[in-house]
């Protein structure tokens, strides 16, 4: 057994808990998400804002797939755009 296998072993029982979180707050940390974008892109003046956005669409993306257990169901976790500020 590899370094990486030994080590995937271990992690399995912590992805599987966050997976958990992750589909039990998924609108939580969503809503989380959102609000630190716009305080951050308040303190930088808007300066940044397309990174934000950009940071922010990919965190609720992977949030997203973390929440949906493979069901099989094709298309499924997909990210929704932050709102415009």
């Amino acid at each position: 057994m590899g370094l990486l296998d030994s080590l995937k072993a271990k992690l399995a029982p912590a992805k599987d808990k966050v997976a958990d979180l992750a589909q039990q707050h998924g609108e939580k940390i969503d809503h989380g998400l959102d609000k630190a974008a716009k305080l951050v892109d308040e303190k930088t003046k808007g300066k940044y804002s397309d990174k934000i956005q950009s940071g922010t669409g990919k965190a609720k993306g992977a949030i997203d797939r973390m929440g949906h257990k493979d069901d099989g169901t094709p298309g499924s976790g997909g990210a929704t755009p932050p709102p415009a500020a």
